[in-house]
Formats: structure tokens, sequence, C-alpha cells
């Protein structure tokens, strides 16, 4: 009789479990609420000069709420992925890089109140996006779709940053556009 696997007696101590999802949640949003509150400083927001598919401000915190869900689905996927390789470890390590780009996001954008630091931020999380959806469409097919929205909003986010940075002042670094 042979004796059973440690996988076999009781589940795995490394798999990702919903206390996990739960934790990266309040984590992120607690440091992206500290400088601006749960909606952000709305009026510098709705103070610049913005083009004109740049979504209203009330829409931010619905879309990121189901884009937060659908990362963690997708990252719960890649973690507890049978196959440990270079690929799951990567995409590991670009959601941990989003996840820190999304929490730090406020403070960069509203505490200091740059429009600048913002898109590069906002164009840092593009970046991340676009490479955990490349690589999980090999690897993690289902987590690149849960991925997906994430990056479309992001080049939207990104395309309407670069503009309000180009074209108002910054505060930040009392500059005024490039």
């Amino acid at each position: 009789m042979t004796t059973p696997t440690y996988a076999a007696r009781s589940p795995s101590p490394r798999r990702f479990r919903f206390w996990h999802a739960a934790l990266i949640f309040v984590a992120a949003n607690a440091l992206s609420v500290l400088p601006a509150g749960l909606t952000g400083d709305e009026a510098f927001y709705n103070a610049f000069s913005r083009p004109a598919v740049a979504p209203p401000d009330w829409l931010f915190a619905p879309v990121w709420l189901v884009l937060n869900v659908t990362s963690l689905v997708a990252l719960a996927r890649v973690a507890n992925a049978p196959v440990r390789n270079r690929v799951r470890t990567a995409v590991l390590g670009l959601e941990a890089a989003g996840w820190l780009f999304f929490a730090v996001f406020n403070t960069l954008y509203f505490g200091l109140q740059s429009p600048v630091l913002g898109a590069v931020v906002t164009a840092a999380g593009l970046g991340v996006g676009v490479a955990s959806f490349a690589l999980c469409l090999a690897a993690h097919r289902r987590a690149a779709w849960l991925i997906l929205p994430r990056v479309l909003w992001l080049a939207l986010a990104t395309y309407v940053s670069v503009w309000v940075a180009l074209h108002n002042a910054d505060p930040f670094f009392r500059s005024v556009g490039f």
C-alpha cells in the first residue's frame, strides 16, 4: 500500500485562497483612499481640461471595483495553476506591480496633485497589464481574458491621463503642460 502524497491528504499550504484576495483588495484600496478619500478629489479632476472621451468622475469607483475583482480571480487562477514555471512567476510579479501602481495612484495624482505622475503610473499600469495579458494568453488563457478588461480600461485611462498632463498645469512640478 502506498502512502498518499501530501497534496492528497490536505490542501497545499501554498494555494491562493479567498482570504489572500481579500487581503490584497483591502490593503491596496486602503492605501489608495488615504490621500483623497473614497472618490478621489473630484474637484481636482473636474477642474482639468479633458479630452471628450474622458470618463465622468463617478464612473471610476464602480469600474475599478469590477477590475479589482477580475484581476484577483485571474491572479488566483495563475497562482493556483498546477505548473510552476517562469511564466507563472513573471505573471505573479507583474500582478504585484500592478497592485502597487493601483495603490499609489491616488497619492501621486491627488495627494501630490500631479497629473504628470498620474500619467506615468497609469502608463506603467498599462504596460504591466499588457505584459500579464500576453504571458497569460499562452499559459493561462482564462486568466488572460480576466485581465483584458483592465488592459482596455488602462488604455483609455493612459490616453486621458497623458492628454491631461500635456494640456494642464501640474501643481506639483509647477509646470503648464509639457
